[in-house]
């Protein structure tokens, strides 16, 4: 919802004052369809010339996080935290009994608890994968939370590829409605013998070019990739809440403390309090007794 009123005061804040200054809406209304198909058009291409189908999927897919906002929410906190809980404690009673969850977590009675969390790809394997390793012995715990950081910062660089993509549309935006500008310049020079008012509506037309590719560059599509960044990166504390859970627990500490520690390390506006963590952890105790 604020992604919309954040668009809507651009346009009315820049068209607005544009027409209460004096402007007419009707040159850049004319010239707005040839412009875009210029301006839109190169700029769609270059994305698609500069990225494989994948990305290009998952850049477009991306676009809607600006309006969605983060996928985790504070409730998942909460539960991605009691569900860390159960397998770390299973995992000190009863190493075997815990290798059939990490190992099938699609029919684990666990992961099956947390729907949400069990139908994220990225957030199960990052969980079992880690588990697993740390059940095959290490000699070096630091060699697991290598592991883990690794897979951390390899899931990282992918979700950022889409950032990377808009800013790159973003910068090349203003050259291109130079270019569309440029033509527009050509066309005038090619009706030179035109009286002035005429010239005039062809320079303001051609103008416009320009100043279309500055306005979505830094109005629209800039800041879609500022507000998507921002949107990854709060994403990303629900994974560091993992690292510091997972890490703790291949230190040997006790599973209550592996969790408070992930508690504790999770930013605040996000963080389950005490008090209702503690009420979900007696609730999981309660149904596994």
């Amino acid at each position: 919802m604020i992604g919309i009123i954040g668009i809507a005061i651009i346009f009315v804040t820049v068209f607005g004052g544009y027409v209460l200054a004096g402007g007419k809406m009707g040159i850049i209304l004319k010239s707005l369809p040839f412009e875009m198909i210029m301006i839109g058009g190169a700029a769609a291409g270059a994305f698609v010339l500069s990225n494989d189908g994948g990305s290009i999927k998952h850049t477009l897919k991306d676009v809607g996080k600006v309006f969605k906002g983060p996928h985790w929410k504070p409730d998942d906190y909460r539960d991605l935290l009691c569900l860390l809980f159960e397998l770390i404690r299973l995992s000190k009673q009863n190493p075997m009994a815990v290798e059939a969850h990490i190992e099938s977590p699609e029919t684990s009675t666990i992961f099956g608890k947390y729907p949400k969390i069990s139908k994220n790809h990225e957030t199960v394997e990052l969980i079992c994968d880690t588990m697993r390793s740390a059940s095959m012995n290490y000699d070096d715990p630091h060699q697991v939370e290598e592991i883990l950081e690794k897979q951390l910062e390899a899931n990282h660089h992918h979700a950022m590829h889409s950032t990377h993509a808009l800013q790159m549309i973003a910068d090349g935006l203003p050259a291109l409605g130079i270019v569309a500008a440029v033509l527009g310049v050509i066309k005038t020079m090619g009706s030179i013998d035109q009286p002035p008012e005429i010239l005039g509506k062809m320079i303001g037309g051609a103008l416009v070019g320009t100043f279309l590719g500055v306005f979505l560059a830094y109005g629209l599509v800039g800041p879609f990739a500022v507000k998507l960044t921002a949107v990854i990166e709060e994403d990303r504390h629900f994974y560091k809440l993992i690292r510091e859970v997972l890490v703790a627990n291949l230190h040997n500490h006790s599973a209550n403390l592996c969790i408070e520690v992930g508690r504790q390390n999770t930013p605040h506006h996000i963080r389950p309090s005490y008090t209702v963590l503690e009420d979900a952890l007696r609730a999981v105790k309660s149904d596994a007794a």
